[in-house]
């Protein structure tokens, strides 16, 4: 049981180093959208697909500790919880301990990835928003009534308020 304990210590260990790298990257990834460096967004969003692999990894060995432990304690694995683990451990107080920390430590980390992608995901909200507001100052302005000019033929030369065709002027 013990080894089945330092097991899953150990992995909550390595998913909680993971989790901080993931918190690092979210992190930075808050500057560069504040930025616009759309390169590097890109460049953070595969580093950050890549731990979220090994997360999942570490997920698929922590769900294996758990049903080992579950099965030594004859206890039904979908009800067993670290927290009740923890209390299980009772007796074995540096166990209890190390249980104890990790769980606090991964609980911790993750709650501050959630609030930094919240953070993330209303600043690209923020963005897209700007950028559709962009778009149809862009359409007004192609779409402005025409101009009162006449041709020599009596009829209107179809130009737009507003709008030039040959796109931005440096000289203004």
């Amino acid at each position: 049981m013990a080894s089945l304990v330092e097991t899953l210590v150990d992995v909550l260990d390595r998913e909680c180093s993971l989790y901080e790298k993931l918190l690092g990257l979210s992190s930075q990834k808050t500057t560069i959208i504040v930025k616009g460096d759309l390169k590097a967004l890109a460049e953070i969003t595969d580093e950050e697909q890549y731990i979220i692999g090994d997360i999942q990894g570490l997920e698929k060995e922590r769900t294996t500790a758990m049903k080992d432990i579950a099965n030594v304690l004859n206890m039904d694995v979908n009800s067993l919880k670290l927290t009740d683990l923890i209390q299980i451990l009772g007796k074995r107080p540096v166990d209890q301990k190390n249980l104890a920390v990790q769980r606090d430590r991964i609980i911790t980390v993750a709650d501050n990835v959630r609030r930094v992608n919240g953070q993330n995901q209303e600043l690209l909200k923020s963005s897209l928003e700007m950028v559709q507001f962009e778009m149809n100052i862009i359409q007004a302005a192609k779409t402005a009534p025409q101009t009162a000019n006449y041709s020599k033929a009596a009829d209107t030369t179809g130009e737009c308020l507003g709008y030039t065709s040959g796109g931005f002027d440096a000289k203004q």
